[in-house]
């Protein structure tokens, strides 16, 4: 009866909280030059796919995140699923300690079996924190050996501002990140399409619907092409969040740490999307004609394609995509053997004239050298050729 009092109740808060809906408001051009109201210690908006910065407040500044930690807990959890060490399918026995924890929960019970899947929509809708733990130690064997692979994944996203003590986020000391850290972690969970199927849930259920579920992120009701991510708060930590949100091609991640209340919380997170969305949009910058091949000298291929390293779009104001232009150096030509990804030029972009960014150009493909009997055989076609 527990459980289904809770889902009731869930159930009714998340009903009014969708009544009151709103749209946000259009930007001034004034407001966009000014920039966004911040109500927070620490926040960062940045795009998605090129990870350009569009606002940065104490953005390295270390600070508790709460439940926002959950973030690496579900990418590490999605790259398990994605490598094919875990599936949403298998059945997660819940431990002793997994069901212990406090805070923010599924009221998990020790032995109580539940999917990865079921698991999982439970931390990115509810934010259990016994959930979270039941599939640290599932993916990792100990919540503590999963903690550790949370810190190598942060190092090498380049969280050089984050330390992780726990998989949920309640307090503990040595526990911290940052903005910057939390939206590299953010994007890197983005990349894994399957996570939006969870963060993106308004209301569901689990245990056969009797126990529902209502998310915490109230901004997938009260934003337009909202698709996470996650909230978190606790005395110290205050109201937290990561937020992320599609509109057209376009994908922003908008972090506030530390605001005084969750009303402020969301409003900051919203004024960072309406000002990243109102301001810049994404640009392609692909060559208007090919780039050619290189010639190969003593190769089994005449010639070697080339490729940018990196993406052909760019992010820029508003009004500045038809500046875009682009231009390129090349190797006359390159010896055989050639290694596919071998640096043969560069790609440069330009907006309104102004060089934004350089992209190595690569070898698409490896070439092999000629052997003495390709060469001979070479010579031969040549002279049966010649009258």
């Amino acid at each position: 009866m527990k459980r289904r009092r809770w889902g009731v109740l869930l159930f009714l808060l998340a009903l009014c909280s969708a009544l009151g809906a709103v749209t946000p408001r259009a930007w001034a051009a004034e407001e966009i030059a000014s920039g966004p109201e911040v109500q927070a210690k620490a926040a960062l908006l940045m795009e998605r796919e090129t990870g350009t910065v569009l606002y940065a407040l104490c953005e390295t500044e270390e600070l508790e995140p709460a439940s926002v930690t959950k973030v690496m807990t579900m990418l590490l959890v999605a790259e398990a699923v994605d490598e094919g060490r875990i599936r949403l399918e298998d059945t997660v026995t819940v431990s002793a300690y997994a069901a212990s924890m406090g805070g923010s929960q599924v009221y998990l019970e020790e032995g109580e079996q539940m999917t990865v899947d079921d698991l999982l929509k439970a931390v990115a809708v509810a934010s259990g924190n016994d959930a979270a733990v039941a599939l640290a130690e599932y993916v990792s064997g100990s919540e503590g050996a999963f903690v550790d692979a949370m810190n190598r994944r942060a190092g090498e996203l380049g969280m050089n501002h984050t330390h992780f003590a726990n998989c949920n986020g309640l307090p503990a000391e040595g526990h911290y990140s940052c903005a910057y850290d939390i939206a590299l972690m953010s994007r890197a969970l983005l990349e894994h399409d399957l996570i939006r199927d969870y963060t993106s849930i308004w209301m569901d259920s689990l245990r056969d619907g009797a126990f529902g579920l209502a998310n915490t992120n109230k901004l997938l009701r009260t934003y337009p092409g909202a698709t996470g991510l996650k909230t978190g708060s606790t005395d110290a930590a205050g109201y937290c969040i990561s937020a992320s949100a599609m509109q057209g091609e376009m994908e922003l991640i908008a972090v506030v740490l530390g605001s005084a209340t969750s009303a402020e919380r969301f409003d900051t997170a919203k004024n960072l999307l309406n000002y990243g969305f109102a301001g810049w949009t994404l640009a392609d910058a692909a060559p208007q004609e090919p780039i050619p091949a290189v010639p190969v000298k003593l190769g089994k291929a005449d010639t070697v394609a080339v490729c940018p390293d990196g993406s052909l779009r760019i992010l820029v104001e508003k009004g500045q995509e038809n500046t875009v232009t682009t231009d390129y150096v090349l190797e006359e030509s390159v010896t055989a053997p050639v290694e596919a990804g071998e640096t043969l030029g560069q790609l440069t972009v330009y907006v309104d004239g102004e060089a934004v960014t350089r992209l190595p150009l690569l070898a698409c493909d490896g070439v092999e050298r000629k052997g003495f009997g390709d060469i001979f055989g070479d010579l031969w076609r040549k002279m049966a050729m010649q009258p």
